[in-house]
């Protein structure tokens, strides 16, 4: 299948970030739990880093996709909105709603192939998108 991915142009083949730009001093923060997600999820990853937080796209966004976001050290995803943090699930369905339109906005920005630590990941240094999905995880966090 991967061939045939390959030959004809469903897979995204993306060019090699930068070894020296700053958005790989960026990843290598949240190294541990990118290679955590990698590993638990075994889908795809595409990583947002920001210096603070990092969100985390797994699977094939923007059909069928899962988030995750590391902050504080922590790895949060839908699951832990709903039974730490007691948030509704139609509140958490309009945020992924919400995060699925954010994610189509942004399908032609700059998009990198990464690899950190283990893995292999795409990264997407935009400072805009970054900003859309923290805000739309904030409106349901805060």
């Amino acid at each position: 299948m991967g061939f045939f991915n390959k030959l004809f142009g469903s897979k995204n083949d993306y060019p090699e970030i930068n070894p020296s730009s700053p958005v790989v001093n960026r990843l290598e923060k949240f190294k541990d739990h990118i290679e955590t997600l990698s590993d638990e999820a075994k889908q795809p990853l595409e990583v947002v880093p920001g210096d603070d937080r990092a969100f985390v796209f797994i699977g094939k966004p923007p059909k069928k996709f899962g988030i995750a976001w590391i902050e504080d050290g922590q790895i949060n995803n839908l699951k832990t909105l709903v039974e730490r943090d007691n948030v509704e699930p139609p509140k958490v369905q309009a945020m992924a709603d919400r995060l699925r339109q954010i994610y189509e906005n942004y399908q032609q920005t700059d998009r990198f192939k990464a690899h950190v630590g283990k893995c292999d990941v795409v990264v997407t240094p935009s400072d805009k998108f970054r900003k859309e999905v923290r805000e739309a995880i904030a409106q349901v966090t805060h």
